[in-house]
């Protein structure tokens, strides 16, 4: 019995040994406490901190201050909040904001997956790749433009007078001299022209890097069956790149809402406020007017703006993503 036991020992021994190879190297053994990763993430913490958190509290409690922005704040309550609710200045520069959100992400949306559809299904595949890697490039030239040249560049354009290039041309057919910027509604076209300009780059170069992964033979089998190039687009391309159409969206949503840059340089508002954005009003508020309260309490509302529109965004695509899954 003793001889038995003895034996299953040394093979049970010989086993142990047996599955570790000599040249195999050992796994390290982790060492140290498991939580040692948040090491590496305190200096993102801390310029998080630094740079987001602080002035955001800071801003916040500007609103319930009147500083001119030196000395010291004076504490007024809810002052701005209630000049707030009854500046008109303040409702028109929100409701010109829904003419910047189709200029920022509805044409350039609808434009730029037509567009990434073209170039990925019709000119890669009859011409060549790089044919629609250039076009590509082309398209997203304007977001690399400094918004300072492309507000030169229109003004040129767009100048009053004969001297303008645009009037020039319609001189040329006999119409009269237009002044572009200083009346409406040609102001805020020449303005939602220029926005188009500049963001339809960012959805086609999305949209075709997502188009990537789509398989050609779908739409080579959907061809043979005989799908238009309409119904391909319908029924293959937006189906399949639905996310990322979901992600351009709420990005040019947030450009649109705190678009500043543009209406800075080329309207500045005008005419009469008819181009005022909630952005460039804060901008006044703070440096022109130099009521930093009320600037506070402007860029405050912004913000609480974009924070619920992203909420409504990312719940509308988990929905979205949740009925998907549960179809299939």
């Amino acid at each position: 019995m003793t001889d038995t036991r003895a034996t299953t020992t040394e093979r049970r021994g010989r086993r142990r040994h047996a599955t570790v190879h000599p040249d195999e190297p050992a796994i390290p053994q982790r060492s140290g406490s498991s939580g040692s990763y948040w090491v590496y993430l305190l200096p993102g913490f801390a310029l998080l901190f630094v740079v987001i958190l602080v002035p955001l509290l800071w801003n916040i409690f500007l609103t319930f201050t009147s500083w001119k922005g030196v000395g010291t704040p004076e504490f007024i309550g809810l002052e701005n909040w209630q000049r707030l609710v009854e500046d008109e200045d303040f409702w028109v520069s929100f409701a010109n904001s829904i003419w910047m959100v189709l200029a920022m992400v509805v044409l350039p949306t609808v434009i730029g997956l037509v567009v990434a559809a073209a170039l990925f299904d019709v000119i890669g595949r009859k011409y060549s790749g790089k044919l629609g890697s250039f076009l590509r490039a082309t398209y997203y030239l304007p977001q690399i433009l400094p918004v300072a040249v492309a507000g030169i560049v229109i003004g040129w354009i767009v100048r009053p007078g004969d001297d303008g290039a645009l009037n020039q041309i319609l001189g040329f057919f006999g119409a009269s001299p237009v002044d572009w910027l200083g009346q409406m509604p040609s102001a805020l076209i020449v303005l939602m022209a220029v926005l188009v300009w500049v963001q339809i780059g960012y959805p086609v170069v999305v949209f075709m890097a997502a188009l990537q992964r789509v398989d050609p033979e779908l739409y080579e089998a959907a061809e043979l069956d005989g799908a238009n190039w309409l119904q391909r687009f319908s029924a293959i391309t937006v189906s399949i790149i639905r996310p990322e159409i979901f992600v351009v969206t709420l990005t040019c949503t947030i450009a649109a809402l705190k678009v500043f840059g543009p209406v800075y340089v080329i309207t500045q508002g005008g005419p009469a406020g008819a181009t005022l954005v909630p952005a460039y009003y804060a901008y006044t508020e703070f440096f022109t007017r130099r009521d930093v309260g009320y600037g506070a309490t402007i860029a405050t509302v912004l913000t609480i703006v974009v924070v619920i529109v992203s909420i409504i965004f990312i719940r509308v695509q988990n929905a979205a993503e949740r009925k998907e899954r549960a179809g299939l």
